[in-house]
């Protein structure tokens, strides 16, 4: 008799850490980290949009993951990272306490996000992922920015804008 191997699905994750809390985002979506860096401030954006950087030539906006999930704002220290995200065709950098490790997450270690799982509203999040005796929140990146927001980041005039500021 031969015994059946069972195929572990699993995801990778990017773990890190806001407000006390570790958070994942799957690693497919994840451009690269970078350090924090001189950000251009944007006129009429969003509160939570902290303006954009100059990555390679590339204009891209950064936003504040705190003040996203009304969370308190606290100061960028050296651990601060940037997270460059692709989300429905708009690249934007997310602004995190730390970014702690990449891991492999079993899906059947993933459960649906329980209605007070954090301080974070449960609208952003897709899941909870446990992996030994950490728990791991999922943040569902598409949920993170609404369609109006994600048009405003990716329009042109914010491209225009930006361009003129770096002159």
């Amino acid at each position: 008799m031969q015994e059946e191997k069972k195929t572990v699905i699993e995801e990778q994750l990017v773990v890190f850490q806001l407000s006390g809390e570790t958070y994942g985002i799957e690693i497919a979506n994840v451009h690269e980290i970078i350090r924090m860096q001189d950000i251009t401030d944007i006129p009429r954006t969003p509160d939570f949009v902290e303006g954009v950087i100059n990555l390679r030539g590339r204009i891209i906006p950064v936003i504040d993951l705190r003040k996203r999930f009304d969370l308190e704002v606290s100061e960028y220290t050296q651990a601060s990272r940037i997270i460059v995200v692709e989300v429905e065709g708009v690249t934007v950098g997310m602004i995190v306490d730390s970014v702690s490790e990449v891991l492999r997450l079993p899906t059947n270690n993933i459960e649906p996000p329980p209605a007070m799982v954090s301080s974070v509203d449960a609208a952003y999040l897709r899941g909870v992922g446990k992996l030994d005796e950490q728990l791991i929140i999922l943040l569902n990146l598409n949920k993170v920015l609404e369609k109006d927001e994600k048009e405003q980041l990716k329009d042109e005039s914010l491209q225009e804008v930006a361009a003129a500021l770096e002159e």
